[in-house]
């Protein structure tokens, strides 16, 4: 059965792709062990460990309160609540690495964002 000029081109196309997979699989195995090395090379040179540590020892607390009341869920639809959870989540995440955080609360938290909550983010629990 003849095949159409774009059925070949289409086949030919598929046959690199496949030939170059092996290829493109080393380049990104090869950019995986630099940026290895580059990161060990770093941390070597600098002895006090991890950047993200020693940052956390120059921050400053804030007075500043930052307080989310969650007492308004049940009147939600599912996907607001998820929205919310995933602002929540990036609000304790951003305030994390802030150099002066806020002190961080959630009031009247339960119902649906608390089952949310669970369902998909368990480490919430060990939030400070």
């Amino acid at each position: 059965e003849p095949m159409s000029k774009r059925q070949r081109k289409k086949l030919l196309k598929q046959k690199q792709w496949e030939e170059q997979k092996y290829l493109r699989r080393q380049k990104r195995k090869e950019k995986r062990q630099k940026r290895k090395l580059e990161r060990q090379s770093k941390w070597d040179s600098n002895n006090e460990g991890n950047d993200r540590k020693r940052m956390r020892r120059e921050v400053v607390p804030s007075t500043l309160r930052l307080i989310v009341d969650c007492s308004f869920d049940d009147l939600m639809v599912l996907k607001d609540v998820k929205k919310l959870h995933k602002q929540i989540q990036r609000c304790y995440a951003e305030n994390r690495k802030a150099f002066h955080p806020v002190q961080f609360y959630l009031t009247s938290h339960g119902g649906q964002l608390k089952c949310n909550m669970n369902e998909n983010d368990k480490g919430w629990v060990n939030w400070k």
